[in-house]
Order: structure tokens, then C-alpha cells, then sequence
């Protein structure tokens, strides 16, 4: 079954080929190791559409800080006996595809027996130690960049619903969550970013809320300004929204100003829970047209969608409006 999925790479000092107990793997002098791990169930129903979203969202915490991926492993649960290897084969190669599109080697893994599939992967990268991203880097007056619309949490419910348009929502979740964060990486390292994160589970406004705590400061979102997925406003509109969306708010209302008049579908998918989202960097407004351009050649989006100001503990750290 893994037939063709075994890699020869310079970094891996000891082959895929020897049944090692563990990959020894080289590494860039002078670099910082970036760690990360993820995993989660199907949120679509194609599974080499799955292998991929779920590397590129676990490879994606390594760009949110500038780094770069280096290497890879593979964590699988699934249930052999019941569904037999095909399903998982093409979860994997999906896997290993992403993984070879961000130039990272896979250097083995772990796999489970287990009612219920879940993959992700085990990623190492590098960074340079003096020139990273956190959530504790956002400075008064810097300006906020996405670089991918919102609406995950509602496409996949809808798919999970099987409503009508269903397989159109599967491509456009799997169009955006699939697409690395590679090109957002890259203007934090060159930039010389300080802060950014990326938007999965807490949604947009938990984890703008995250780094303006960790920053002390405040943030402005311009709700106008916040691109969404097609057909996820009318979707959000009927009540398709998650449950994990609604938990996101609620947790983060006491800390949260919305603006009279707000539209109030689209304040709720401010806190949509994404899948493999894309990345919020903080841009010194004296670098934001270059990080634009940069965002933009990338084939990224480069949305304008809000500020960091002071905080005043009268008003909420996170205002939208």
C-alpha cells in the first residue's frame, strides 16, 4: 500500500528503508527548530482532498512564524479492517504531495487502528532565532493583513448536512484550506514581521483576540472589509453555522466591542471555526503596500481588514465594527 510513498532526501541521515526506530535527520546551522503537531477528522469527503488540507493546515504554524518546514511526520488513525487501504493510500498521498509543494521530507510516522479516521502531521521546520513572528508582536499603529477569505466552519457543516450545492461547497473548501501559507512566511522573514498568527479553530476574532492580549494592546476590525467564501453568508444566513463557531463567541463576548448597526451574520462568522486558514500579519504601515505586492504575487489574498490601537480597559480589546 505505501508502495511509492517512501522518499530518499540528503536531510534524512538514516533511510525509510532500514525499519529505524527513529529518523535522524541534518539540520541548518545557525537555525531555530520551529515544532508543531496536528491532526483532525474528514471535514470533506474526497480523501486525497483530505490528506492534503490536513498537511497544509499542520505545516501552517510553521509559517505563522516565519519558519520554514524541514521535515515531516505522518500520524494516522483509521479503521483498516472495516474500510481496507485504498481510502487511507490516497489520504497519505495527498499528505505527501502538500508536504513535497512546501519542500519539507517526510521522515516517517505512527498509525493506529481506530473507528474514526483522523490524520495530520508531526512538522519540524527552522527559523531564524532573531527574526520570528508571535501573538506577543503586534505594535500600536500596525495594520492587519489576511491572506484568506473566512467560511470553512460553514461549508463543511453544510457538506456534512448534504445540502443542496454540497459539492460545490467540498471544491471551495478544499481550494482554500489545501493552499499553503508559504507565500505569508515569506513576507514575515523578509519583512521582518513580528507578529501573526494563523486562523483555525478560535476563528478570526479568537485569534486576534489571543495576540492582542498577549500584545497588550487593542485591535480594529473593519467588518466591510472581511472577505468571506462564496454562498457562506447566505448559508450562515439559514442557521448553518457550528456549533464550535458559536462556543468561539460566547467565550470571547466580555472582551468584545461591536459596533451599533453591525451586521450580525457576518459579526457571528467573525468567529467561525476554520480548518487550514489563512494568516493575520501585523504590517508596520510603512511596509504594508510592499507586503501587499508580495501577498498578491503569491497568489495570496492581501485583505486590509483592520488595526492595533491602544488598549483602554474601558472599551473591549477587540472592537468590530
Amino acid at each position: 500500500m505505501l508502495e511509492g510513498l517512501a522518499v530518499e532526501d540528503e536531510r534524512l541521515l538514516t533511510g525509510l528503508g532500514g525499519n529505524e526506530d527513529s529518523a535522524i535527520v541534518s539540520f541548518p546551522a545557525g537555525k531555530a527548530l520551529v515544532q508543531t503537531l496536528d491532526f483532525f477528522t474528514p471535514i470533506v469527503n474526497n480523501p486525497y482532498w483530505f490528506g492534503q488540507i490536513a498537511a497544509a493546515n499542520s505545516l501552517s504554524d510553521v509559517y505563522a512564524m516565519g519558519g520554514e518546514p524541514w521535515t515531516v511526520m505522518n500520524i494516522v488513525c483509521y479503521p483498516m479492517k472495516k474500510m481496507g487501504g485504498e481510502v487511507l493510500r490516497e489520504i497519505l498521498k495527498g499528505g505527501m504531495d502538500k508536504t513535497r509543494e512546501a519542500g519539507a521530507v517526510l521522515a516517517g510516522g505512527h498509525s493506529v487502528e481506530d473507528d474514526e479516521i483522523k490524520y495530520g502531521l508531526s512538522v519540524t521546520g527552522f527559523v531564524d532565532p532573531t527574526g520570528f513572528a508571535s501573538n506577543k508582536g503586534l505594535r500600536e499603529g500596525d495594520q492587519l493583513l489576511l491572506t484568506k477569505p473566512l467560511g470553512t466552519g460553514v461549508l463543511a457543516t453544510a457538506l456534512k448536512a448534504d445540502w443542496d450545492g454540497a459539492e460545490r461547497f467540498e471544491r471551495d473548501v478544499y481550494k482554500w484550506s489545501s493552499r499553503l501559507n508559504s507565500g505569508g512566511g515569506r513576507v514575515i522573514r523578509e519583512l521582518g514581521l513580528k507578529g501573526a498568527t494563523d486562523i483555525t479553530g478560535f476563528g478570526l476574532g479568537g485569534h486576534v483576540l489571543e495576540m492582542a492580549e498577549a500584545s497588550g494592546v487593542a485591535v480594529e476590525l473593519w467588518l466591510d472589509k472581511v472577505p468571506f467564501m462564496d454562498d457562506v453568508i447566505d448559508l450562515a444566513s439559514m442557521g448553518l453555522i457550528p456549533a464550535g463557531s458559536f462556543a468561539n463567541r460566547n467565550f470571547c463576548s466580555s472582551q468584545v466591542e461591536t459596533a451599533k448597526g453591525s451586521d450580525p451574520v457576518k459579526t457571528d462568522l467573525v468567529f467561525d471555526a476554520q480548518t487550514s486558514g489563512g494568516l493575520i500579519l501585523a504590517v508596520p504601515a510603512e511596509k504594508l503596500q510592499q507586503a501587499k505586492d508580495m501577498l498578491l504575487e503569491a497568489g495570496d489574498l492581501a485583505e486590509h481588514i483592520g488595526q492595533v490601537v491602544s488598549f483602554d480597559k474601558r472599551r473591549g480589546r477587540l472592537r468590530i465594527g
